[in-house]
């Protein structure tokens, strides 16, 4: 009777801590929602994980608390320690064989997972992710550049993630996966989003004092809202415009400028970098002609620092990566526009 008193408390104790993990587990939100295929094959690894980890423990908590309970020693119990117990040959091939196989299942799920979170099918969409201090942009099959990173529902997307500068890390939390971008090194990410929505889009790896504010959206949109709108910015891009706006608003957005300064004409709403739309009260202040204003700000961008802000912050190397005619187009486009 002692020993089926026995189990039938290691049972009990068992399943309460079960219980009790499992409450833990689901109702804390500890992953976002997901909103791609392959957010769901992660999500199945994740919790086939999760389930073996609450075996475990319940199997581990249920001798040990009563252990604490039936075997505590007694008030005034000075007696000596019991008798040593050596080892156990049955016993300890069972505890290395299950973790054993435990490994070897979750390798097997995640090399499987891993596997198809990689096929990208025969005609996904392709798009250069690319990375520089302290923004993200994109560029579509159209070889325009965008600051937002648009996507549309149920269909397959490659993106080949690079940088400009340092080590940057595109990750985007409802989609789950994410990846290095590393300056000359091409890494590629396959998504397939399943939702609608706005979501964020992230640096996770620290560049430097921006890191923080490095910060995108991407838009997934039905297939027809995504065609309306490619069709549109396809041909607001080949269209001409006086004085060369589209030019220079396609310098402007290539690299990264709406993520760090607000400037109304381009719709940027950055605020890493001092407001762009004040640029002629700043080339005054400078004592400086506005469009050598501008263009020293770029390729020398600690030579003036407006007040408030401090150096180190903008990259010192758009004086190489952007071509001349590109960045007279650029300083055309911003003292065209500012106020």
């Amino acid at each position: 009777m002692r020993h089926r008193a026995s189990f039938f408390q290691l049972a009990l104790i068992a399943v309460a801590s079960a219980v009790v993990m499992i409450v833990v587990a689901y109702a804390i939100p500890w992953l976002p929602y997901p909103a791609s295929r392959e957010a769901g094959r992660i999500n199945f690894v994740y919790w086939y994980a999760e389930w073996i980890s609450i075996v475990i423990f319940a199997a581990v908590a249920a001798p040990l608390f009563y252990s604490l309970w039936a075997f505590r020693v007694k008030r005034d119990d000075f007696s000596e320690d019991g008798p040593p117990i050596h080892g156990h040959t049955g016993l300890e091939i069972v505890w290395t064989a299950i973790p054993f196989l435990i490994v070897t299942s979750l390798a097997v799920a995640s090399a499987i997972v891993l596997a198809k979170n990689g096929r990208a099918g025969t005609d996904p969409l392709q798009i250069t992710v690319t990375g520089q201090q302290f923004a993200w942009t994109f560029t579509y099959p159209n070889k325009q550049t965008y600051p937002v990173l648009r996507l549309p529902v149920d269909r397959h997307v490659r993106l080949t993630i690079t940088s400009k500068d340092v080590l940057h890390s595109f990750w985007i939390p409802e989609l789950y996966q994410k990846q290095d971008a590393v300056p000359g090194l091409p890494t590629h990410l396959v998504i397939t989003p399943t939702r609608t929505g706005d979501y964020p889009v992230i640096c996770v790896e620290l560049c430097g004092l921006g890191h923080s504010l490095m910060r995108s959206e991407a838009l997934i949109m039905s297939q027809n809202d995504y065609d309306a709108w490619y069709s549109g910015a396809t041909k607001a891009a080949s269209a001409p415009a006086p004085g060369g706006a589209t030019a220079g608003l396609a310098v402007f957005n290539a690299n990264g400028c709406s993520a760090c300064h607000t400037f109304t004409a381009a719709k940027a709403t950055g605020k890493v970098g001092p407001d762009l739309d004040k640029l002629k009260q700043e080339a005054a202040g400078a004592h400086e002609p506005l469009a050598a204003f501008i263009k020293q700000s770029i390729v020398s961008p600690d030579a003036y620092i407006a007040p408030g802000y401090q150096k180190g912050v903008m990259p010192t190397s758009f004086g190489q990566t952007i071509p001349g005619p590109k960045l007279d187009q650029l300083v055309q486009y911003l003292a065209s526009n500012a106020k």
